[in-house]
Order: C-alpha cells, then structure tokens, then sequence
C-alpha cells in the first residue's frame, strides 16, 4: 500500500526529518552548493563548528563529550549528491524540483525518479549524531564530500592531514546486517569519434526505434543480476537491421551515468520507403524475443518503432556505421570475474553507461570496475585496444583506488561486539562491487581504521529507488552504540 506521509513522522524523527531537508534540497553532482548553504545555517544556530576545505567538501567538528576527551577521533563520513534519473514520460528538474517520496509497505520510495537515499541516508545518520541529546561520544568530525557520484571530486581533493580523527565510519552501503571491509576500485574509458556524413536518398524514410522499460540500476552492486542495457540492445538491433537493409543512422543516445546501467535508449534513421512500411513486423519479432531473452531479469523490455513524415538530410557513412554498431554490440559490457575471496561477489566488470551519435560526433564512456585495481586497469586496457581496433579515439580517466579489506581491524571487531550484543549475532561481512570513497580516504590518511555499513536500499541509482525505514532504525541504534563503545574504549 501506498500512501503519502510526511517523512518527519517516521522513526528516529531527527534522521528523516534530515532527510527530508535532503529531499526538499536539490543536491545534482557538482550542485551541491544551496544544499551546504542550509547546512552551514543549521551547524551556526546549533554551535557546530564548520568548514570547507579547497576540494569544497563541508566538515564539521563537535568536541568530545566531558569525560572522553582523550579518546582518539571518530570521522562519520557521506557524500551530498546524488545520481539523477527519471522514467521516460516523467519531466524532474533535479536542479530545481524536489524529490516527491512515499511510504509504501515499510519502504520509502521515489516512484518515478532516484530517491537519493543513496547517500542521503547516511548523511542524515551523521548530523542526526550531531545533534542528538545525551549521546556519549568522542571528538566527532562529520565529513560530506562533494561530486562523488560523477567524479569522487570531494575525496579525491581532500588534502593530507585534512582529518585528525583514528577511525573512519562510511555510512554509504546499502545492504543492513554487513559490515563492509573492502570496495571496488574504479576507472572511466572514454571513447569519442567524429563521422563522416553522406545524403540520404529522397526515397528514404525517417523512423526512430526506442528500447524502454528496463529496469537499469547501479553499475555495480546489480551489475550481476544479468539486467538489459538499453545501449548494447540497441545496438544490438541495429546491426541486424544494416546487415539486411541499407539503414542509415542519424542519431543515437541512451543512457545518462556512466555509472548507472542504461534503461532507455533511441537511434533516428533512415530507411527506403518500401522496406520502411514493413518495418513494425521486424521491431515486433525483435521485442518477443527480448521478452524471452529478459524474462526473468527485465520482462518488461520495450522495443517500438515510430515513423516520421519529416524527409531525411543527412546520415553517418555507411561505413562509419558499422564500426559504430558492431563496437557497441561487441565490446566488454558485465561481469568478467567473480572474487575468489569473497564467493559470489563481483571482482571485475564494466558498464556501457552513456553514448551519443549527435551531429556526427560519436561519444561512449564506459565504468570499469575491479576489487583489484591492476585488474580495473588492464580491463580498461583492453577495452581502449579494443575501440582503436575500430579506429575510434579512446582513453582511461577518472581512476581511483579501492579499499583493501583489513580482517584484522579493531574498529571491526569493536563493531562486531557491539552489533552482537545489540542484535544477539554476528554481523556479516563484506567486500562491495561498488566505488566508496574509503579507498581515496586511505590514500590521502593511511592511518585510518574504517569500516561502512547502512541500511537496505534498494534499486540505487535508478527510479524507484526504496529505502527500508526499519533497518534505518536499526542502523541509527548501532550507529549510536559505536560510537558510546568508542567514546569508552581503552587505550
């Protein structure tokens, strides 16, 4: 059941009465700006000291509670933006319009848009800590990172010595009952090439085939759950199409993150008019076996034809064509090695994210993704080999590290003292084929002892994104208990 509730009447009230604020306050990468402003207001009028550090992250510091003043310093850590996506049909200005959630079977849920839980959650945990009467801690620095969705800006650009506290606690995992220990590291591959044009004869036809309705989600952490990519089946399509036709491709764009799995994609092209009449026959004939082929994983695959009376200009060469479509149909696209360290979690992959034919300028980024980093890089490699073999222009950018679990961690086995004793076993632990900015963390602070956790989020970086309010709860009461069990820890 779905009803509309006011989120600052769910449990613990401060937590998603933060949230909510995140909710009403645009927070796009790199537009995070307004969203600090509010927070700076909020950290004055409680005393909270605060600062922004060159990389344009917000720190802010509250001293020890009386008593635990030589207690080594806790970091809580999260970053403000969040990933932007919206169903086809759904206009959402994430640069002006706020998230629209509901409570729905113990969920709170964005229906057509991200929530932004990811990782809205995990900062509301951190400044609820902030704020919360009574609660017994050591020297707290709460650090919000900016753009980490598009570029980890915010950590890559946090200077040496920047934080003084011992232990570092991530609040950006999404699944309760784990502690995380290790993450992927990541690195883009960019690929760009400009066309050559040609005209379209004038007995040609104009049409525009669209892939809809898949469920996409987060280049990671579901990149195992064999899900559709709305880029490689249209290309895919496509190159079935030329191989039978003299198909003339305008125009092609799908996907909007590099690291979300695209779930929409269209190509404008031009047809003879004879072959262009029967066309929907083909589309159909090509949907049904999508169907099939998603049956399990996306069984609402679309696959539709539209026709245009506009007469077409100009399309790409032939030729260029092909490259395009069989680069895009055959590059690395999923998992490629599973963790022999960690069964059934994903060592290495790589997501198509977003690609664009527009004016004849070919762009293409791909996420590569490995808990081993020599591994992300030698994926990324090949993947720029295989685009020069096409005779495409492609490079490796936005590298960062990641996490190297350390089984060995007191702050690990702190954890799990306290979340047995609060919830009568052990937590599970976990590696995560995702990019937390720990890694970077551990670059620039290598004395840290850090370990993540949060609660159950569902469907990151795609709409309809949930989070579940009771291992929210559940969260906020373990985040509460580390954080008195470090404030009396013996050194």
């Amino acid at each position: 059941m779905t009803s509309i509730v006011s989120l600052n009447n769910l449990q613990p009230r401060s937590v998603w009465a933060h949230f909510a604020t995140l909710c009403a306050i645009p927070r796009s990468s790199l537009h995070e700006a307004a969203l600090i402003e509010h927070l700076i207001k909020w950290a004055n009028a409680l005393g909270i000291a605060h600062a922004i550090d060159n990389a344009g992250n917000l720190i802010l510091n509250k001293p020890a509670s009386a008593g635990c003043e030589g207690q080594p310093g806790v970091i809580l850590q999260g970053h403000l933006d969040m990933v932007c996506q919206a169903n086809a049909g759904i206009w959402h200005d994430f640069e002006r319009d706020p998230i629209r959630a509901f409570v729905r079977d113990g969920w709170v849920v964005a229906q057509d848009t991200t929530l932004g839980a990811d990782n809205g959650i995990g900062v509301a945990l951190a400044l609820a800590v902030l704020e919360e009467p009574g609660l017994i801690h050591p020297t707290l620095e709460v650090l919000l990172t900016v753009n980490e969705e598009s570029g980890m800006d915010g950590a890559r650009g946090l200077a040496p010595g920047t934080l003084h506290g011992r232990t570092l606690i991530n609040l950006d995992t999404e699944e309760w009952g784990h502690f995380y220990l290790g993450c992927a590291g990541g690195v883009d591959v960019e690929v760009r090439n400009e066309c050559a044009h040609e005209t379209v004869p004038h007995d040609y036809a104009l049409l525009r085939f669209e892939v809809s309705g898949l469920r996409g989600g987060h280049s990671g952490i579901d990149i195992h759950l064999g899900r559709g990519n709305a880029l490689k089946l249209l290309a895919e399509a496509l190159r079935d199409l030329a191989a039978h036709s003299d198909v003339r491709l305008i125009e092609m764009k799908g996907g909007t993150a590099r690291n979300a799995i695209p779930r929409e994609a269209y190509a404008v092209c031009a047809l003879p008019v004879a072959m262009a009449s029967s066309i929907d026959e083909w589309a159909e004939h090509r949907h049904r076996s999508w169907q099939k082929r998603f049956a399990e994983a996306d069984a609402n695959v679309s696959f539709v034809c539209r026709h245009d009376d506009r007469l077409p200009d100009t399309a790409i060469a032939n030729p260029e064509r092909d490259r395009l479509l069989a680069f895009l149909d055959t590059s690395v696209n999923g998992v490629t090695r599973i963790s022999d360290d960690f069964p059934g979690v994903t060592d290495t992959s790589s997501n198509l994210g977003v690609a664009a034919l527009e004016q004849g300028m070919f762009k293409a980024t791909f996420k590569v993704r490995s808990l081993h980093d020599a591994r992300a890089d030698a994926l990324a490699d090949k993947l720029v080999s295989f685009a020069s073999s096409y005779a495409l222009d492609a490079w490796k950018d936005g590298a960062y590290p990641g996490w190297t679990p350390n089984p060995s961690s007191p702050l690990l086995e702190l954890c799990q003292q306290v979340y047995t004793a609060q919830f009568g076993s052990p937590a599970g632990l976990q590696v995560i084929h995702a990019g937390l900015e720990c890694g970077l963390l551990a670059a620039s602070h290598g004395h840290l002892d850090m370990i993540s956790f949060g609660p159950d989020i569902r469907g990151a970086h795609a709409p309809g994104e949930s989070v579940e309010i009771e291992s929210v709860a559940r969260c906020w009461q373990l985040l509460k208990a580390v954080l008195q069990a470090l404030a009396r820890r013996a050194t």
